[in-house]
Order: C-alpha cells, then sequence, then structure tokens
C-alpha cells in the first residue's frame, strides 16, 4: 500500500489548545476594560457565558467560522454596553486581532518538530482543522504543504469537505491518506467514511466508546512514524 499523504488536525494533536486559549481570553478581557470598559462592566462570569450562548443561538450561519462568530460576539458585546456602531465595529476588530495573536502562540508538544520534519521527508503533509489556529505562524509551518480550516471551507469535520479539500488539492485516492488527530468523532469517524486511514492521537489515554476503531492508536507523537509504517505495510 503506498501513502502519499499525512493530514494532521491541529489544537490538541500537535499542541495543548487550552493554555494559549486561556492566555487569549485573558488578553482579550485586558483590552476591552482599557478600551471599552462597558462592554463588560455590566457582565460576571456567568452572564458572560450566557450573552455568548445567545450570540450563538441568534447566528447559527457562523458556526462553521470560529473567527467571525467571536468578532461577532464582541461586537454585540460593546453595543450592549452602550457604544456606538462605529466604536463597536472598530472595537470588536480591535479585540478579535488581540485574542488571535494570543491564540497563535502555541507550545508544540515537545517531540512534535522532530516528528514533522522526519514525515515532511518522506510524505505530503497538511493541516485539517475546525479552528482558527493558523500552522504557518508557528515554528511547525515550514513542514506543511497545505492546511484548510472549516472557516475555509465553510463547514467543520466530520463532513466530508475538509477531507474531500485535501484530495483535490493532493490528487491522490483516499486510500492513499493517513489523517491524524485526537476527536474520535471529527478525526477518525470523518476520516474513516471517506475512506482514509486514521491514527488517534490519544495522549489522555481516553476509552474508545463506539464506531469504526482507527488504525492505529498512540500516546505520543513519537510513535506516529511507527504506526504510519505499520499501516502501510498492511500490519
Amino acid at each position: 500500500m503506498t501513502i502519499s499523504v499525512i493530514t494532521f488536525d491541529l489544537d490538541n494533536t500537535l499542541w495543548d489548545v487550552e493554555p494559549s486559549l486561556i492566555k487569549a481570553e485573558q488578553i482579550q478581557q485586558q483590552w476591552l476594560l482599557q478600551h471599552r470598559p462597558g462592554a463588560v462592566a455590566a457582565f460576571d462570569h456567568e452572564a458572560l457565558l450566557e450573552f455568548k450562548k445567545s450570540v450563538w443561538r441568534r447566528h447559527p450561519e457562523l458556526a462553521h467560522h470560529v473567527s467571525q462568530m467571536r468578532t461577532q460576539m464582541l461586537y454585540e458585546l460593546q453595543i450592549a454596553g452602550g457604544y456606538s456602531e462605529e466604536e463597536a465595529v472598530s472595537g470588536a476588530r480591535q479585540a478579535f486581532e488581540v485574542f488571535l495573536g494570543a491564540r497563535q502562540k502555541v507550545e508544540l508538544y515537545e517531540e512534535a518538530l522532530d516528528v514533522l520534519k522526519l514525515l515532511a521527508q518522506r510524505y505530503t503533509v497538511g493541516a485539517l482543522t475546525n479552528g482558527n489556529a493558523d500552522i504557518y505562524k508557528t515554528d511547525a509551518g515550514d513542514y506543511f504543504d497545505f492546511a484548510f480550516s472549516a472557516e475555509d471551507i465553510g463547514t467543520s469535520k466530520p463532513h466530508p469537505a475538509m477531507f474531500q479539500a485535501a484530495l483535490k488539492k493532493t490528487g491522490t485516492a483516499a486510500e492513499q491518506i493517513i489523517h491524524v488527530g485526537d476527536d474520535p468523532e471529527h478525526d477518525i469517524r470523518g476520516a474513516h467514511n471517506m475512506g482514509m486511514h486514521t491514527v488517534w492521537v490519544n495522549i489522555r489515554q481516553k476509552p474508545w466508546l463506539d464506531g469504526a476503531r482507527p488504525d492505529r492508536e498512540i500516546v505520543n507523537l513519537r510513535q506516529l512514524p511507527a504506526a504510519i509504517d505499520h499501516i502501510a505495510d498492511g500490519r
């Protein structure tokens, strides 16, 4: 079996996303407190969460556009705080830019770069993410040949569209691709349904619940090259 393409999920596959998201939220909150204090003064943590949920409910068309959804939430938060339309539009843009800049400052798993460097010498490497991380703004960017996000495609994994984008980009058959990800539903089931091979990155060592199992399961990215070889060899 010829494997020619390896695609990766990003968040919680190549790095732990929670620290960067927490830091980004804190920096965004600091910006709002300094520049748009009225937008946050009326909300405690629970009230702010409910406000965010109300924005999500009212804008289902943004379900697969996390950046636009966050910008919309920031805009409505400032309108609710009494700011003008112009101030809210400008403030939403600036607050989001502050958030995104911090969100992109991820810390890759210790072994990630060595593994990616090795794989990039042998395979076409791509990223398929439901989030708004930009692989080319990380230290791993040099090892990726292409990247697609849910925002690019207009829908999220496990929908076939993102996997189809990888097929179209590379011109390969599904059985020549191995998709690597941490989410059993979004990554493993989605890729499996397309006929791709799968490696489950189960760093937290959770039990597999149901559905078609991944071709291989690993608990550390150092195990990935061997897992790929096993799949390629039909083992």
